[in-house]
């Protein structure tokens, strides 16, 4: 009998193309073999076809792509795994994912995405740049030309690049005061600034923060990383506050800021304390890391929450993966302390009592943070060789940032979060 009941899953479930085959699964528990890439084939199975379903906590949030020539060879192509499943395979699957904390989200439309990074920047120095490349899912590139022209509203996925939005180019100056790639940055800056008729950079960055502000409210996805998350957030709420100490006058930061700053202007964290003094390499004290600093505090690793998929998909989308634990890894902003979210904000990653990664809704849209650099190099130092992701295939720190990719196609009667 038992011989019996493992053939009829093997016939259901048979990988080979001999099968009358229904569907395609894109496994992504340990039975893939190129987790990142099965991202790329899902996005491109959806721009070119219809009827692609994410199935929450199934198998580590596998893909059910329908069963096409063009699928099965573009999987072949980029080494993907991929499993033939019958009409009553399907139907088991359904079943099981019917009884348990699980859920299956219809994916209606690949997003068009949007890179917020300097026009000399290195495919390599941006993670989620990589994790695009790497997958295989297209992008364009805007900076703050683009943002001031209102050219945001052409995309559904933003993510903000590395950048310092207080206008101190990350306290740089600090160690690399007589680097030509910063002088290089200052410069860049600076003609933007005038060229766009603002007094300085500062005053160029809070404006642009204000559109990026502006285009979540609106319905856009937004997506930060490192530095990205903590000083955008500072920018918004320094609309009348001088916190930065620039190249272009020299003249120290308002020592009063933490009292000045405006926290409901902004979309995360409040109450926090302005970093002002310019010899010390920090923002503020969101950073429960701060990694530059002698109280710099010691990588561990962070976990991802679990929630329930039927009532919950949003913050289950974000959080899908092979494995619930992930080595931390530095960046100039690492993670968040959790005194400094703001009532409503949603913790998807912990370690300890300080958040990893984070999510919120604000206005039509959403956005999600995520501190770090690298999640492949812990301790990325500029000037680092790039991550090859040929051998982090796997990397579940990668995975999150494709979770966000894929999590504007979701079809949003679903989305009840």
């Amino acid at each position: 009998m038992r011989a019996i009941i493992v053939l009829i899953q093997i016939l259901l479930f048979l990988p080979a193309s001999s099968v009358e085959s229904q569907s395609l699964l894109v496994p992504m528990d340990r039975e893939q073999k190129n987790h990142l890439k099965a991202y790329g084939l899902a996005y491109w199975a959806l721009e070119q076809y219809s009827g692609a379903e994410w199935l929450l906590n199934y198998r580590g949030g596998s893909f059910l792509l329908p069963d096409l020539e063009g699928i099965r060879r573009e999987a072949t192509l980029s080494g993907v795994t991929v499993e033939f499943v019958t009409g009553s395979g399907l139907a088991l699957i359904r079943s099981e994912i019917a009884g348990s904390n699980m859920e299956t989200v219809s994916l209606e439309k690949a997003p068009k995405i949007a890179i917020y990074t300097p026009p000399n920047s290195a495919p390599w120095d941006d993670a989620v740049t990589m994790a695009l490349e790497y997958s295989g899912i297209p992008y364009e590139t805007v900076w703050d030309q683009e943002v001031m022209n209102g050219e945001l509203s052409n995309y559904e996925w933003l993510h903000l690049h590395h950048e310092d939005f207080t206008g101190q180019y990350s306290k740089f100056f600090i160690t690399y005061a007589g680097a030509s790639w910063l002088q290089e940055e200052v410069q860049r800056n600076q003609e933007v600034s005038d060229r766009l008729g603002f007094t300085d950079v500062p005053a160029l960055k809070k404006a642009v923060a204000r559109k990026i502000r502006a285009y979540v409210e609106e319905g856009g996805f937004l997506l930060a990383m490192c530095s990205a998350t903590e000083t955008l957030e500072l920018a918004l709420g320094a609309e009348d506050v001088d916190i930065a100490a620039t190249f272009s006058d020299g003249n120290p930061p308002d020592p009063d800021a933490t009292e000045k700053m405006d926290w409901s202007a902004s979309m995360a964290f409040s109450d926090a304390n302005v970093q002002t003094e310019t010899s010390i390499n920090s923002f503020s004290d969101i950073d429960g890391h701060q990694v530059n600093t002698p109280w710099r505090l010691q990588l561990g690793a962070f976990s991802l929450f679990e929630f329930s998929a039927k009532f919950d998909p949003v913050p289950t989308m974000l959080t899908q993966n092979h494995t619930a634990v992930i080595p931390d890894f530095y960046g100039l902003t690492t993670s968040f302390r959790v005194d400094r979210l703001k009532v409503g904000t949603l913790v998807l990653a912990q370690e300890g009592n300080i958040a990893k990664y984070i999510h919120g809704n604000f206005g039509e849209g959403t956005w999600t943070y995520f501190g770090g650099h690298d999640p492949e190099d812990p301790e990325h130092q500029i000037g680092d060789p790039q991550t090859d992701l040929d051998l982090h295939p796997d990397s579940p720190g990668y995975r999150l940032i494709l979770n966000n990719v894929l999590f504007p196609a979701a079809k949003k009667k679903r989305l009840k979060t």
